[in-house]
């Protein structure tokens, strides 16, 4: 972990666009430090993007309205501070990245993070080892 899945309308940007926000986040995911400590390990964090072809804001009658949620996902044990180091970057980088489709139309932004305990998750995974190597 941190897995992030953002959710966005299909009015809202192109593969492109969508595909360099996850990379700018996957990237500020890494970035995360609490002191010298990497706040995430590396080989957790992933990023996806799932494009809402139907979809429905508010009653429907502002037609360019769009959106976009995010919700990151991680395993219990980070600091309060540490938690809200990484929304602010993630949200900064989203706010950014959309500045421009803002200034044009309705558009919601937001971004969650859900914590969450080791019981109930399952995980095999070999990319910790392979980015050591």
């Amino acid at each position: 972990m941190p897995h992030l899945t953002l959710e966005y309308s299909n009015n809202l940007a192109d593969e492109d666009s969508i595909a360099l926000l996850c990379r700018k986040l996957a990237h500020s995911l890494d970035a995360q430090r609490e002191g010298d400590q990497r706040v995430f390990p590396l080989g957790g964090i992933r990023v996806r993007a799932l494009r809402c072809d139907a979809f429905c804001i508010a009653d429907g009658r502002i037609e360019d309205a769009a959106f976009l949620h995010g919700n990151l996902k991680i395993g219990a044990g980070r600091s309060e501070a540490a938690k809200q180091a990484t929304g602010d970057a993630l949200f900064d980088i989203i706010r950014q990245h959309f500045a421009d489709a803002f200034e044009r139309h309705g558009l919601a932004l937001s971004l969650e993070i859900n914590e969450f305990s080791e019981a109930g998750t399952w995980k095999h995974n070999n990319l910790h080892a392979r980015l050591k190597a």
